[in-house]
């Protein structure tokens, strides 16, 4: 049973939520404040969490980058979810980490639709590789592991997927357009750093294997096939 961490200060959207989780076969905890949160993350480890944004106090993006920067938390999947539907907010919040986002009011069959989607990312389709390797680079897909000479390296889930994509799209140019849709399920014409961010997070968690992923200015990104040699 999945467990999911339900973060909101309205008590009654809180029980509506949890009553409808619950129904879907989630286990679920509740948190009322951001503080409350990481606490509880810290104590007890879950599937995923449904956090609010507006929140008084330590709000729903804090929340978000708290969790992103912390080792033990950063591969925790996070939904955000707001009476704020503006887009500029929804883009504030992926680029933080976020892997998903709500926009209240919505159905609870939606939410849980989201939070099964969103945990069922970066699982091998049939017919695809499980273990990808390029070089020093090691990715097991069903296992969510990646290693890099052995060393294990930390990824959200977002980098995870985003790390999985470029690979198996290996030499082909991929344009931030093209990520957007197929990583974000974003389809916009505003400008946003939202790949770019998580590019630049992943080479530097890759380290030495972070050049297999190559800029093409004006264009896009692309996954080598080869290391080069030093």
């Amino acid at each position: 049973m999945k467990k999911i961490l339900i973060v909101e200060d309205d008590k009654d959207i809180a029980r509506l939520v949890r009553y409808n989780l619950e129904k879907a076969g989630f286990a679920c905890e509740v948190a009322v404040s951001g503080e409350d949160a990481i606490s509880a993350l810290l104590k007890r480890p879950v599937d995923l969490v449904v956090l609010d944004i507006m929140m008084p106090g330590m709000d729903g993006l804090e929340v978000c980058r708290v969790v992103r920067q912390d080792d033990k938390l950063r591969h925790i999947p996070v939904i955000l979810v707001t009476a704020r539907g503006e887009e500029v907010d929804r883009i504030v919040g992926l680029e933080l980490g976020a892997d998903d986002y709500v926009v209240k009011p919505f159905s609870p069959r939606e939410l849980v639709l989201r939070i099964k989607a969103v945990l069922r990312r970066g699982q091998p389709c049939e017919g695809e590789k499980d273990i990808l390797a390029a070089g020093a680079l090691v990715v097991d897909v069903p296992g969510h592991r990646v290693t890099v000479d052995g060393r294990a390296v930390e990824l959200a889930p977002r980098e995870f997927e985003l790390l999985v994509l470029l690979f198996r799209r290996q030499g082909r140019v991929q344009t931030r357009e093209t990520l957007l849709a197929d990583i974000w399920d974003i389809h916009t014409e505003v400008s946003t750093r939202t790949v770019d961010t998580h590019i630049k997070r992943l080479r530097e968690k890759l380290g030495t294997a972070g050049k297999l992923i190559e800029t093409l200015v004006g264009v896009g990104y692309r996954f080598r096939e080869e290391e080069d040699e030093d």
